[in-house]
């Protein structure tokens, strides 16, 4: 079968491309190294900055009792009267409906929190599943020292441990307050998820 001339031309610039290849621009680079440089600060802390800088309300806790101290304090000062949490073992403690779509605000825990981007990871493996965190208008996030990572890539591999390889079926990723500027480029926030998300980090 005979190859056209503009075929024989292409396959020509083909093998000339292949017999003089480009070098490449980051050769001891084979992606698997972060290109952002490690946390100089404490995790705790770059989380609870990059998490406010985007609108969340961070608070520490120096243990399990302060934390209840604190989130009931947080529900008193917010006049909040119908709080849904489903989540072992704080169900006892703050639970008072089992109206997800009615309530003032939602408790749940985390997978983990990344520091760098302020980001809370959850999953659909959690107890709370897939639509507390989002469906409520105020959503409130516990977290323990423990549960922090410095990089979204350290994160899912976390998951992916925590799991033995059997990643759960939805993995969220909440950086602060549900916002979008789709409106004349104004931003709102509240729009698709929670208008206000906070989170508690215990000492562990």
């Amino acid at each position: 079968m005979a190859v056209s001339p503009a075929k024989e031309n292409i396959l020509k610039r083909i093998r000339q491309a292949l017999s003089n290849p480009v070098p490449l621009p980051f050769a001891q680079s084979e992606g698997t190294s972060s290109v952002f440089p490690p946390a100089s600060d404490d995790l705790g802390i770059l989380f609870a900055q990059e998490f406010t800088a985007l609108q969340g309300k961070f608070a520490f806790c120096i243990g399990e009792d302060d934390m209840r101290k604190q989130v009931q304090q947080l529900i008193a000062e917010k006049e909040w009267t119908r709080i849904y949490c489903d989540t072992e073992p704080w169900k006892d403690s703050f639970s008072n409906t089992i109206s997800l779509a009615t309530c003032d605000a939602s408790i749940t825990g985390c997978e983990f929190l990344v520091a760098r981007t302020g980001t809370m990871v959850m999953s659909a493996a959690q107890q709370s599943g897939r639509t507390v965190s989002v469906y409520a208008p105020v959503h409130i996030c516990i977290a323990y020292t423990s549960q922090l990572v410095y990089d979204i890539k350290d994160a899912l591999q976390s998951v992916k441990d925590k799991y033995n390889g059997n990643i759960p079926s939805l993995v969220t990723f909440a950086t602060g307050p549900s916002r979008t500027a789709d409106i004349e480029k104004t931003l709102v926030t509240g729009v698709h998820g929670p208008k206000e998300v906070y989170c508690f980090l215990v000492e562990a």
